[in-house]
């Protein structure tokens, strides 16, 4: 037996050590394996071949990215496969996007004739410094290994298994695209194992795409046995809030396939960027993805692809050693109302048997509420001061600072120092079952509102489910022993499933986040309040989170700045206007420095140099701009091949060419226009609204076109109604800024980088046609 005053340090490691391994139990260890058999993955080889991959950025169209593509055509060639290079014109509506892709593919057979199995993950890296090594370089060379060990036990599938290395991912999903909608594979497709990244480490979270309920898929995920998989019904409705899709989100979209997608997060400030690198790639992760590949490789190239459909949704979660535990949708209200119930019953019979008290409930509500506010305001209105001590965090347009995790710390011990100020109080003058009633009510109304809204977070019903026994406990027992121990034990499941959720909300959307971690945080700390009540020293203990926080906030402060492995991203254009015969250095930082002063001056003009400038997915404006002289560039040849009138429209055809060999082709408009088709070399947009018009823009782009060859000529035919107004600027980029020899300029210092997500280390020729 434990002495009863050593229950709260028990408790407290306790605690701790459960907080602990639900994060340590996501992932694998990283293991490096000196020799291995021939049918087992091995991490070695695949280092081997992301450093390959990894060694410049190749985005499509780039020289790199060709030589990327020979090398993975060779690789597969040498596992003794068939490679095919489809060539395939693609546009994408919703990303405003169109390339010539260059998609890699190859086949094993199976054994039966049933729908294949396919593999997909992309190859190129992102415009235009990106080294790709994450993104997706992990996912193809994952992919490469995992075929190479799959082969070498030398089993006939059943069904067949499609490799399918997608181009032009980052354009706008232009190589699924091309696949979906134009090769003659597509039709037997399904199922696909899409392999991704946004940041260069931490847990891979499996996400699945489904046009109708998940059931089947969850099922069948199950019955392959992953070794950690990490997966929630809530991660995809959080997916699906971030500004960007997968390769996948096209194959569900067009052509109705389901699949899985497998995705890291973390450190997400490498994301787009020059660091993500081989030497920055988190090993950790790429094993995750390897047990992955191999669990469901081997899984669903035996099992049955045509019968994965369903109308069922299940609401599921991950448990270590467990796998994913899941119930079906129609379970979550009924659970609901049954918790509803036994709660209204427990407080009635509560109250009137004396076991809970009114006043007490009433002032139960005060140290939680009290805490929910001052937490979330202080990481609400914390984070934006912040910002104002630290304007460069709004250069790092992924949302996620260097120092970030320290931030996260900060608040999240900040918000346990609140509660425990709270309550500390509370705790000696109210029972644990009165002040139980506060965080338990909020959590059923939560519960309430994700019954009939969001369902797929209906897992958040386990704290109230793990309450309400304990409410009873600790109102009809009559045994005098301290329960102190036993509430503790209660408590892991819930906190070895929503613990990582503090983390995970900040990590993938975002610091400004940080008021839900907090929000969260209260939440949790509400359910551990039979545990904390039987506590002794609370105002201690407020004391030491108090320390914690001021520690991160000082270790996040301390690496705020910029370093060699924490480089500054900054951003430079050579814009020349040829109606104006005017030119202007811009750049999208919200400040300048050393690099970007050379190009803007000490005193650049704040905004940008015209009202319709390009932005990133982001939003991103230019934020300064300076008026500059004007340079010899060859002007794009910009002719109207066809304008007519066809009874009430017009039909007009557009045609660009590049003597410079531009990369960038994008078109924007000052007013709204409404397209009734349009199409770009001959690939038309398709017209999923099923009205009068396939698009319309209000303003801002219309299309991003990108040049993969040096003759390469945009021709872009549309109708539109006869009386529209046309005002179009054409922005012809290419990312030259470095080796035009009409420029002299000191390079970036190994501390910056360039910005991701905007048009950069460019020269711009812009041309302004009304029509």
């Amino acid at each position: 037996m434990i002495s009863k005053k050593y229950h709260q340090i028990v408790s407290l490691f306790v605690i701790g050590l459960t907080i602990f391994y639900s994060f340590y139990s996501l992932m694998p260890s990283a293991k490096i394996e000196k020799n291995s058999s021939l049918t087992e993955f091995s991490t070695n080889k695949v280092l081997l071949q992301l450093k390959e991959i990894a060694k410049k950025p190749h985005f499509t169209g780039s020289p790199a990215h060709e030589i990327v593509r020979n090398y993975l055509v060779s690789e597969l060639e040498k596992l003794g496969l068939q490679v095919e290079i489809q060539e395939q014109m693609a546009v994408n509506k919703k990303w405003r996007a169109a390339t010539n892709t260059k998609n890699i593919l190859a086949r094993i057979k199976g054994s039966e004739n049933g729908k294949a199995l396919l593999l997909l993950s992309h190859y190129d890296s992102n415009p235009h410094s990106s080294l790709g090594a994450s993104d997706a370089g992990s996912g193809v060379v994952v992919i490469l290994e995992g075929i190479r060990a799959f082969l070498a036990k030398k089993e006939i599938p059943k069904n067949d298994i499609i490799i399918c290395i997608s181009d032009a991912e980052e354009l706008g999903l232009l190589g699924a695209n091309a696949f979906v909608n134009h090769h003659p594979w597509a039709k037997e497709v399904g199922l696909v194992l899409n392999f991704e990244a946004r940041g260069s480490g931490g847990p891979s979270y499996m996400l699945l795409e489904t046009n109708g309920g998940n059931k089947k898929l969850i099922e069948a995920f199950q019955e392959s046995n992953t070794a950690y998989p990490v997966a929630s019904s809530l991660m995809y409705s959080i997916y699906k809030m971030l500004p960007n899709d997968t390769d996948l989100t096209v194959f569900r979209e067009g052509g109705n396939m389901d699949g899985y997608n497998f995705a890291f997060i973390d450190d997400h400030f490498d994301y787009h960027t020059v660091q993500d690198s081989y030497e920055r790639m988190d090993i950790n992760s790429l094993n995750h993805q390897a047990s992955y590949l191999m669990a469901t490789l081997n899984y669903f190239a035996n099992a049955d692809l045509e019968n994965l459909k369903s109308e069922t949704d299940y609401v599921y979660f991950n448990f270590p050693y467990i796998g994913l535990v899941f119930y079906p949708f129609s379970w979550v209200i009924p659970m609901f109302l049954f918790c509803v119930v036994l709660f209204f019953l427990m407080l009635h019979f509560g109250v009137l048997k004396k076991k809970l008290t009114k006043k007490g409930i009433v002032k139960g509500f005060y140290p939680f509420i009290a805490s929910l506010l001052t937490s979330a305001a202080l990481a609400f209105f914390g984070w934006r001061l912040l910002l104002k001590i630290h304007p460069q965090y709004k250069d790092i347009l992924q949302g996620f600072t260097y120092n970030g995790y320290y931030y996260i710390a900060a608040f999240v011990s900040l918000t346990i120092a609140i509660c425990f100020w709270f309550y500390k109080d509370f705790f000696k003058k109210r029972s644990k079952q009165d002040l139980l009633i506060a965080p338990l009510f909020f959590w059923l109304v939560i519960n309430g509102f994700i019954a009939f809204y969001l369902p797929g977070a209906a897992f958040f019903i386990l704290p109230v489910l793990i309450l309400l026994p304990l409410l009873f406990i600790a109102q009809f027992s009559i045994s005098k022993v301290d329960t102190l121990l036993f509430f503790t034990l209660f408590t892991i499941p819930v906190l070895i499933i929503l613990a990582p959720l503090v983390k995970m909300f900040p990590v993938g959307l975002g610091l400004k986040m940080l008021v839900v971690s907090a929000v969260f945080t209260v939440l949790l700390f509400g359910f551990m309040v039979p545990v904390f009540q039987q506590y002794k020293d609370h105002k201690k203990l407020s004391f030491m989170f108090l320390f914690i926080g001021f520690m991160a906030l000082i270790s996040a402060s301390v690496y705020s700045g910029y370093s060699i492995d924490r480089k500054k991203p900054n951003s430079v254009l050579y814009v020349f206007d040829s109606n104006k015969n005017e030119a202007y250095w811009a750049s999208y930082n919200t400040e300048t420095d050393d690099f970007t002063k050379q190009f803007l001056g000490e005193n650049p003009t704040k905004g940008s140099y015209d009202g319709n400038s390009t932005a990133s997915k982001y939003k991103t404006n230019i934020q300064f701009h300076t008026k500059t002289a004007v340079i010899n560039m060859q002007k794009p040849i910009i002719s109207v091949v066809l304008d007519t009138i066809i009874g009430s429209d017009r039909k007009l055809t557009l045609r660009i060419e590049s003597p410079r060999n531009a990369n960038k082709i994008e078109l924007l408009t000052k007013t709204p226009i409404h397209f009734k088709s349009f199409m770009v070399n001959n690939e038309a947009v398709k017209n999923d609204r099923n009205g009068k018009y396939v698009f319309s823009v209000e303003k801002g782009t219309i299309m991003n076109f990108y040049r993969t060859s040096k003759d390469e000529i945009l021709e872009i035919e549309f109708v539109v109604d006869k009386d529209q107004v046309m005002n179009i600027d054409i922005l012809e980029a290419k990312y030259d800024l470095f080796s035009n020899p009409q420029f002299k300029i000191t390079p970036r210092t190994e501390m910056m980088m360039p910005m991701p997500f905007v048009l950069n280390d460019a020269t711009v020729i812009k041309t302004n046609i009304k029509l």
